[in-house]
């Protein structure tokens, strides 16, 4: 199992939990988080027995955006980390799931600042849940810069245009609730029971077919910009196979057993 200094990595159940671990700064993202995250896509894809991620973060706060100091070497721990880097110059979008998609569904649980390069990466993932003090936004513009995580392009397309401008050009704050109300995030929880919440959705995605919610997942992210005809086709291309498999199968028997399925992705 993977990790590094500031990114930790540990099973609950069929769960892989990647969790951001660079408290002092709120989770700010640095080189070795970067690293790490990308390893953790790609350790529960590779995994069979992985059927869900969650991402969350330690000490109270989920990510405060790019560490610019630590980007640039500045205090960094492991040069390995930074070689990591030279080799795969993509491998910070990767990460923030600019450029990579995991196929196992991914479940933010967000405590604390999500700001910045954290809504950023926010949008790269699938269910989302908040404590009710959490905080999101996209403070880029306040400083002259760009929200080159994904956001111009996202944002629009899962939140209604009118909020996605207001939040990109504002770069005010907005509370859970108010995520909440733009649909930008799905369950605002108290305080401290976010990661709670998001594995016991993670469970219920767990006990699925975990070949139909791989090829669900695929079929809403590939047709998101179809038309609607040519979406229908893709699904069907997409779908039609998933009923020869052995999981269709499983799931039938124990549905006319009355007993929980047993899946073994195959």
């Amino acid at each position: 199992m993977g990790g590094t200094e500031h990114l930790t990595v540990r099973r609950e159940g069929a769960t892989l939990v990647l969790t951001l671990n660079r408290p002092e700064a709120r989770n700010a993202l640095s080189i070795p988080m970067l690293v790490g995250l990308y390893d953790g896509w790609l350790e529960a894809d590779a995994d069979a027995e992985v059927r869900s991620i969650v991402l969350t973060g330690a000490g109270g706060s989920f990510c405060a955006g790019m560490d610019l100091k630590a980007l640039a070497g500045q205090g960094m721990a492991g040069q390995e980390h930074r070689e990591r880097l030279e080799a795969d110059p993509d491998l910070h979008w990767k990460a923030m799931l600019r450029h990579h998609r995991p196929r196992k569904p991914v479940i933010a649980a967000v405590e604390g600042p999500c700001v910045a390069g954290g809504t950023e990466i926010l949008q790269g993932t699938d269910i989302r849940v908040a404590g009710e003090s959490a905080v999101f936004g996209l403070f880029e513009v306040r400083r002259g810069l760009f929200p080159i995580g994904g956001s111009t392009v996202r944002l629009p397309r899962q939140i209604p245009r009118t909020h996605a401008l207001e939040m990109l050009l504002t770069g005010r704050a907005y509370t859970a609730r108010e995520a909440a109300d733009i649909g930008l995030i799905g369950h605002v929880v108290p305080d401290g029971t976010a990661l709670a919440r998001a594995l016991e959705i993670a469970e219920r995605i767990n006990a699925c077919g975990p070949l139909a919610v791989e090829a669900v997942k695929a079929s809403v992210y590939e047709t998101a910009e179809m038309t609607e005809s040519d979406g229908l086709a893709a699904e069907l291309k997409r779908g039609w196979p998933v009923f020869d498999t052995a999981d269709a199968k499983e799931g039938a028997r124990a549905f006319a057993e009355k007993r929980p399925p047993v899946y073994k992705r195959a």
